[in-house]
């Protein structure tokens, strides 16, 4: 008796080519990677305080942060009020478009923020904004 072979759309086996779409997620993974905003933070937690009239700021590169024991922290460092202005000047030469955004906590001491202030004037920025939460 002969056999018979038997079409069996069942028991087909379909290769399918998996390299086009690796290379589209790998190109989707890239272009999510650069097109995605760092937020730099300056490496303290801060208590801002509260204000009716607070903005959202996107264009701040130059994060300051004072905190309520009077520690100056720039670029994720912890600096002196001497050292404020050549910090400034070195991250201005990194971004010249970048504005000046102070994070003062609370209950800083208004005295430490206005020489912070001054030292940042020197380092010749002169938009300088504060930090504060919305109510």
């Amino acid at each position: 008796m002969r056999r018979r072979h038997i079409n069996n759309p069942m028991k087909r086996t379909v290769n399918i080519n998996l390299t086009p779409m690796i290379d589209m997620v790998f190109i989707l993974l890239i272009f999510f990677i650069v097109t995605t905003s760092f937020v730099k933070e300056t490496g303290v937690d801060i208590s801002r305080p509260t204000a009716k009239t607070a903005e959202r700021k996107e264009q701040g590169n130059i994060l300051v942060a004072i905190t309520k024991n009077g520690e100056i922290w720039i670029d994720q460092r912890r600096i002196d009020t001497q050292s404020v202005r050549a910090n400034i000047e070195r991250l201005k030469a990194q971004n010249p478009e970048g504005a000046v955004i102070i994070q003062a906590d609370d209950n800083s001491q208004t005295g430490l923020l206005i020489k912070v202030i001054d030292q940042i004037r020197l380092a010749g920025i002169i938009n300088i904004s504060l930090a504060a939460n919305k109510l």
